[in-house]
């Protein structure tokens, strides 16, 4: 997955964080698996370059979800403890937040209930529990996926108030249906 645009970067950390996009052909039947390293947050050390994680949000991505959105940071209290976070709104429809020091998935939550192709996301493993009527394999005409390619957060600009620990993003709302055929 390529990756371009939203870049964010710790000066105490020494550490660039961004996002790859998604696999390619867009027909997920051409591509098995989790076609890793897409749709991950990397987190790399900038001066060796060393990738010190990285965390895939839409393993086998089907429906062009292109993951390489704002990358907040912020510092914030975890189970008592004052943590530097990594907070991302996807085109996916959720919001994942991860310490941003390790990579560890703190939380993940859709952006609102309309979200479908994902029931939630397994906090344990950090894998999407998916739901099969949305999936966009051949011979399966799924509708009303939400959200649609262009994603319930896509590239907009976001802020983040530390005094009221509040992110603010704008965010589309619009699903799709997909019909896959083969092409000769």
């Amino acid at each position: 997955g390529t990756n371009w645009g939203w870049y964010a970067f710790d000066p105490d950390l020494d550490m660039l964080y961004y996002g790859s996009g998604n696999p390619a052909p867009w027909n997920e039947t051409m591509r098995p698996g989790d076609n890793k390293w897409t749709m991950t947050i990397w987190g790399r050390d900038v001066n060796t370059g060393e990738a010190k994680f990285g965390y895939q949000k839409t393993p086998h991505d089907e429906w062009d979800y292109a993951g390489v959105n704002y990358m907040g940071l912020s510092e914030q209290v975890v189970d008592g403890k004052k943590t530097k976070l990594l907070t991302h709104p996807d085109r996916n429809g959720l919001v994942y937040t991860l310490n941003r020091e390790n990579g560890d998935l703190v939380n993940a939550f859709k952006i609102d209930d309309t979200v479908n192709w994902v029931k939630k996301v397994d906090l344990k493993t950090g894998l999407p529990v998916r739901d099969p009527e949305y999936s966009t394999h051949m011979d399966h005409e799924a509708k009303g996926i939400c959200p649609s390619a262009m994603g319930y957060h896509n590239q907009g600009i976001e802020s983040y108030d530390p005094a009221k620990k509040l992110f603010f993003m704008g965010i589309n709302h619009i699903c799709m249906d997909w019909e896959p055929f083969m092409l000769p």
